[in-house]
Order: structure tokens, then sequence, then C-alpha cells
């Protein structure tokens, strides 16, 4: 999808018949050129090998999740037809390819759809399949599997919306602005000021608005980690991990102004291996899990945000 080497139409077509594949509703002969097609593509120069290596090798991969078992198939295939709508709607919503060509999400509910679409179905996703097939886990969510799943979509949530919130230059320059246009419009702004790193007084009211949102979304998503067994504490660190790796971002990111080009907005290597050290000796204590989470959002200056 983000490959700028394809053409949008192009991509546009691969995604739609992917998705078909992935849903089993291609026919064998069609699906064979779609395999072929996709694995002579050219990706981006940033893009890793491994993601070419996956692209030759998507028929081992499409013939593997027909042969998984009942649940698992139809929730790959559920997960994978919001993603690929996700891709597909953002190629739509975006025409151009650079600034001189912008676009921007219309309105809060549109950002707040996409970010589940490429992220909070994931949550639900990682909900579903793990309260089925972990006996100890659904035994606890049984009663609550809803609200259980709920906040496995805001702990996703949380993350896209770090992304966005850290990736604005980068998207502008992309031609895609995710500050909804409406929002912006009551600040006096339009996706255009944006480019320029002035504008960020302005914007300030939004950004603090999008940062509670995720910091919500990131306590919501730590109910969802302790509601997993004590017991399972590489899982419980799965997510934890990526929770606290938002929090110290979002903390980056509003630090200095985010329209600015070159300001710092990731965290370093050795801080991750530092918290993932951390987590993997404290993820059986629910009460030094949330001190510890409450103590992250107070360094990265989002305390007021952690409800």
């Amino acid at each position: 999808a983000d490959t700028r080497l394809v053409a949008r139409e192009r991509r546009t077509d691969l995604l739609s018949r992917l998705r078909q594949a992935c849903a089993g509703t291609l026919n064998a002969s069609s699906q064979d050129v779609l395999l072929v097609e996709l694995g002579a593509l050219e990706l981006s120069d940033d893009a890793i090998a491994e993601e070419q290596e996956l692209l030759r090798e998507l028929a081992p991969c499409l013939d593997a999740l027909c042969e998984l078992p009942e649940l698992e198939r139809s929730l790959i295939r559920r997960v994978l037809a919001t993603l690929t709508e996700g891709m597909v709607a953002d190629l739509e919503r975006f025409p151009g390819e650079d600034a001189s060509q912008l676009a921007a999400v219309e309105t809060r509910p549109e950002l707040l759809h996409y970010c589940y679409q490429v992220a909070g179905c994931v949550g639900e996703f990682w909900s579903l399949i793990h309260a089925a097939r972990l006996p100890a886990l659904g035994r606890r969510v049984r009663t609550r599997l809803e609200p259980f799943c709920e906040s496995g979509v805001r702990l996703g949530r949380a993350l896209q919306l770090t992304n966005v919130l850290r990736d604005v230059p980068r998207d502008l320059r992309h031609g895609r602005c995710y500050l909804p246009r409406e929002d912006l419009a009551q600040l006096g702004l339009s996706p255009e000021d944006l480019l320029e790193a002035g504008a960020w007084e302005r914007a300030r009211p939004l950004y603090e608005d999008l940062v509670a949102q995720a910091v919500g979304d990131a306590a919501a998503g730590l109910e969802h980690v302790l509601a997993i067994p004590t017991s399972f504490r590489f899982l419980r660190l799965a997510e934890l991990l990526p929770l606290l790796l938002a929090l110290r971002t979002l903390g980056l990111a509003f630090a200095e102004n985010p329209l600015a080009e070159g300001s710092r907005r990731k965290v370093s290597r050795r801080e991750v291996y530092g918290l993932l050290v951390t987590g993997a000796l404290r993820t059986g204590d629910d009460a030094a899990l949330r001190r510890w989470c409450r103590a992250e959002a107070r360094q990265a200056g989002l305390a007021h945000y952690w409800p």
C-alpha cells in the first residue's frame, strides 16, 4: 500500500484482488496470476528484504490459511479483510504522493475508524483468538468478553494514534494529513498550514486532544494486559512493551514542536531493551504494572492525561 514505485491505481487493484484471495473467493487461475504479479513488485527503497520475500512466498501462506482449523481461519480472514479494506480506503482517501496534492481525513470519527481498520482490529483479533484457545484466559473473560475485546481495540488504537501524531511531518510530505480537516478548521487552520512549523501553537489544542485520546486508550489497553492471567507472563509482555513504547514516543513528540523536521520522535534501542528486561521482571505483579505505567506517563509529561 505504501510503496510509491507502483502506480496508485495498480496498488488498489492488487490489494482488492489480494483481499479476495485471503477470503478464498478468488478462482485458482486468477490467484496464480495475482501471485506472479505480487512476486515481481518492486518495493520502496527503505523496504526490508523480508518484505519482498514474503510477497514471493504468499502461495504457501494462502495454502496454510486454508488448512487451519475453522476458528483460526475465520478470525484471520476477518482481520485480513479489515486491514486490507483500510489500506484500500487510504489509497482512495489520499490521491496524491507529495505535499502539492495534500488531502486530509475529514472528521474525528473517520480518523478513529481508520485507526480501527489498521490497528484496532488486530487487538480485537488477538483478544478473540486467545480467549478461545487459552482455557485459563477464556474462563477469566467468559462473562466479559465484549469489554475485553474493546480494551484490545483501544490498545491497538493507542498505538496507531501514536504513529499518526509522531509522523505528521512525514505524512504531510507524502500528501497525507491524518489530523481531521474539520477540527483544524475550528482552529482557523487548513492542512496546508501544517507544512509550516510556525503553525504549531495554533494546532496545539487539537494535538493535545489527540494525545489525550491516545493516552486514555493506552490506559484502557493496560486493563487488557491485566485481564490476562499472570501465568502468561510473556503474553502480557507482548502487549505491555508496545504500550510503554507508545507512552514514551508520545512524550518525545510532544516535548518539542511536532511539526518541525528533525525533532526526536523515536525511542532508542537501548531504551527498548531496558523496557523489555524490566517488563519481564514485573509482568506477574498487577500493582507494580499499574504503578509503572503511571510513572511512565508522568515521566513522559502525560500524567494529566492518564486516568
